[in-house]
């Protein structure tokens, strides 16, 4: 059964500077290229190249981006059937920077008049699915899939990463809620992770864990913290680890990994990306994974 990832897709046009812009001023990129993000999007990828069936569903205007966006998914082998196609709307795209040491700035543009009502979800059958991962950059369709999920007994993840509305309904429903450290600190109000995690804990039956970048993963295991280091590779571009962590967790969901494996694993996808440039072109095939994690 296939894997469905539902939230957003952006076009990201992405600059190559030799440090990170901190005052306003004109600067220079010494390279530039486009490709495919947006959280669910990438994570979708990364489940295709993990060697799973998934598809990916969300919303986009009727235009060139969202073309150039959905041959890119599909050319992973990404199913875009279920794609949600909104007349007169701009598709999503973001300005994205990227230094020499792999550290980047974001700028996203998302039209208002790309609907944010969850109704066309109504046409897709959930049921056909093993697992369900949504973002935060869709609340209603995320709400909607989550629900499907509840009520269907498939089970979940939520890409809890930092957004400007609550999100308290989204992870009461998910049976997995990964935060990035800013989303847990904007839900909890604390800049302690591990605190985040105990209060976090409290609004949902189910498992919480919060990513902290190199320093790896934390989770609450039957109410005991637990910890799994991050994996060190020579980085390139972050651009996208998040993301790839989330579509490698759904996998590890999917297959029934024990926690801790499923964090081994979900920490190696998003860490062997980061060898590359690009938010998806780095993610590693299954292959690459399971042979990287055996030699260690």
């Amino acid at each position: 059964m296939a894997i469905a990832c539902v939230g957003i897709t952006v076009l990201d046009r992405v600059q190559l500077v030799s440090q990170l812009p901190t005052t306003g001023g004109k600067y220079v990129a010494h390279d530039y290229f486009e490709v495919g993000g947006g959280p669910a999007a990438t994570a979708s990828v990364a489940v295709a190249k993990l060697g799973h069936d998934v598809d990916f569903i969300g919303r986009v205007g009727c235009d060139g981006v969202a073309d150039t966006m959905l041959t890119e998914l599909a050319g992973y082998g990404v199913g875009v059937e279920e794609m949600i196609k909104i007349e007169g709307a701009s598709s999503a795209f973001s300005a994205v920077i990227v230094d020499n040491e792999g550290e980047r700035m974001i700028v996203n543009y998302q039209d208002k008049s790309l609907s944010l009502d969850a109704t066309p979800l109504e046409n897709v059958d959930f049921s056909t699915y093993s697992t369900i991962l949504t973002d935060v950059r869709w609340l209603d369709g995320a709400k909607y899939a989550l629900e499907q999920a509840r009520k269907l007994g498939i089970p979940s993840v939520l890409d809890a990463d930092i957004t400007p509305e609550p999100i308290d309904e989204l992870v009461k429903l998910a049976d997995h809620v990964a935060f990035s450290e800013p989303g847990l600190e904007k839900f909890t109000g604390t800049n302690d992770p591990v605190e985040g995690l105990k209060i976090a804990q409290k609004k949902t039956s189910g498992q919480v864990y919060v990513t902290v970048g190199s320093k790896g993963c934390y989770w609450l295991e039957n109410g005991k913290l637990a910890h799994q280091v991050g994996v060190t590779v020579d980085v390139v571009d972050t651009t996208g680890a998040g993301d790839v962590f989330h579509g490698a967790l759904a996998v590890a969901v999917a297959e029934r990994m024990e926690t801790r494996q499923s964090i081994v694993f979900s920490n190696t996808v998003a860490a062997l990306k980061c060898k590359k440039l690009g938010g998806r072109q780095g993610i590693p095939s299954r292959k690459e994974v399971d042979d990287y994690i055996a030699n260690k």
